[in-house]
């Protein structure tokens, strides 16, 4: 019997230790496709005005998958060296913390996680496997050391003036990625705003208060409630504006959103999302949605998936960004690709110069692709991080 035993959990120790090697490998590359291999071409025009732009892209969900990310990569879509040959400044590396069963855009109860099941596959620490929390501190851990091991090709914004010394190398040379840490939903404050200055130290300046769920904060677009801010939210406002948090709207309800930008006195932003003006689905964003967001001095990061877009090429998000540039003006619009984000792209992190020729052949001047691209992004965060 002992040696029955002892045998099944050799078996199980075998089983366990295969599916933490090929596992997260197996769930990257069914979950994070790409519709159009690299190397990518442009017109000369393109490929010339992106060396010389700065790139910001406010959301990409990459640390989710395990990957080392100072290594390139075939799988998923970005990573330091696919940033740095895409001319990339500005990342804005954003933290799932939950995730429910059978997730879609209309309607989701927060009664499942299926997080905890991609923690066991990825091997995290205890304390990141049942608690929201937990898995934030983790993947800003997991940041942390990327950044010390990059050799200065990776660092973190924390404050205005990382972001001012940031920009001075850059325009003296030096080429490397800036990260902005920012967590999809407010699900790591487990419902206490004391939570904020834990993830404020551990790097994070970046909130939306919904993911696919509502949350302790606010409804979620794709949430069973879809209320607005609760009181917790309402004081979660204040506490991420004195504290130089960015407040990010992206997946909120349409009451959340405006409840946000109604209290706001700093600028909003939404890391990634499409707009119902080209392509009217429950996840994009009206008319008076834009300019509500546009009102507070904020950015409206445009995604680069088919539900932001309606469309499967770098043609469909320049058109996206046109309709919401003629709306609310070129310096409220932004890119949110949403790469790594279990989403199907047009091209991977190296392809960021397509959208800089469909911005070109859209008719955009050179000065309103420079903010589009990413001036706008640096904008908004010399305004909102902490001194």
């Amino acid at each position: 019997m002992k040696r029955v035993v002892l045998w099944l959990v050799l078996a199980l120790g075998f089983l366990l230790a295969l599916v933490r090697l090929v596992g997260p490998q197996i769930l990257e590359t069914e979950q994070n496709h790409t519709l159009q291999a690299p190397p990518y071409r442009a017109s000369p025009q393109a490929e010339a005005l992106q060396k010389t732009l700065l790139v910001a892209d406010l959301h990409a969900d990459t640390l989710l998958w395990g990957r080392d990310l100072l290594k390139h990569s075939s799988r998923g879509h970005v990573d330091v060296p696919r940033l740095l040959e895409a001319n990339v400044g500005i990342q804005g590396f954003t933290v799932v913390s939950s995730v429910p069963w059978g997730l879609n855009i209309e309607r989701n109860e927060d009664t499942s996680d299926m997080l905890r099941w991609v923690a066991v596959m990825e091997g995290w620490p205890a304390g990141a496997m049942f608690s929201p929390k937990g898995r934030a501190l983790y993947q800003a851990e997991r940041m942390r050391k990327f950044a010390e091991r990059s050799g200065g090709k990776l660092v973190l914004l924390r404050t205005r003036g990382d972001l001012a010394e940031y920009l001075k190398n850059r325009a003296a040379g030096t080429r490397a990625v800036a990260a902005l840490l920012g967590t999809e939903g407010a699900q790591p404050l487990e419902g206490n705003l004391q939570n904020l200055d834990l993830l404020l130290q551990a790097g994070y300046r970046m909130m939306s208060p919904s993911h696919f769920t509502d949350t302790a904060i606010g409804g979620s677009a794709a949430g069973a409630q879809k209320g607005g801010l609760t009181e917790l939210g309402r004081e979660w406002v204040m506490a991420m504006e004195q504290r130089g948090m960015l407040i990010d709207v992206a997946h909120a309800s349409p009451a959340t959103l405006h409840d946000v930008t109604s209290l706001a006195t700093q600028p909003v932003v939404v890391s990634h999302a499409g707009v119902k003006g080209t392509c009217d689905n429950n996840r994009n964003l009206s008319d008076h949605e834009l300019r509500a967001v546009a009102a507070t001095g904020g950015v409206i990061g445009i995604g680069f998936w088919e539900t932001a877009s309606c469309g499967r090429n770098a043609k469909a998000i320049a058109a996206t960004i046109r309709y919401t540039a003629n709306l609310v003006g070129v310096e409220h619009v932004g890119l949110g690709s949403d790469f790594d984000g279990a989403v199907t792209e047009p091209f991977d992190g190296t392809g960021l110069v397509l959208i800089t020729d469909a911005l070109l052949q859209q008719g955009f001047s050179e000065h309103d692709i420079r903010l589009i691209m990413g001036e706008n992004v640096a904008r908004v965060l010399s305004q909102t991080l902490p001194e």
